[in-house]
């Protein structure tokens, strides 16, 4: 028997809202709200019309690294499975590229920040 390690991923913008996981999970997430020291964040307009159309949003939050411990992101970590990650890559488009961070609860979590 194989134990599999949880996979976090820290949501601070469209994957937290119920119709985005509807269309990318099939279910509603559980979440615990978390904090991301050392990053802002800024707006990118999206342009995919699959996550327009998912999001109901043009421009969504993307996160830059500025490194310091004054400026933090709140969001929302969710516990989900490899396929799901799988999901939320493929909503994700090429602005952004995803990382492994530490949150301020000092989960290991998922990210997607600027590319």
């Amino acid at each position: 028997m194989t134990s599999h390690a949880p996979i976090y991923l820290f949501s601070y913008g469209t994957l937290q809202t119920p119709q985005v996981q509807i269309s990318q999970f099939g279910r509603l997430l559980a979440g615990q709200p978390d904090i991301l020291p050392g990053y802002r964040k800024a707006m990118v307009e999206i342009s995919d019309p699959a996550v327009i159309a998912a999001s109901g949003e043009r421009f969504h939050p993307i996160l830059l690294r500025t490194g310091l411990e004054l400026d933090e992101v709140t969001g929302t970590v969710f516990e989900i499975t490899a396929e799901e990650l799988a999901a939320a890559d493929a909503y994700e488009v090429s602005d952004y590229r995803r990382i492994a961070v530490r949150l301020r609860s000092g989960l290991e979590a998922w990210v997607y920040v600027k590319a």
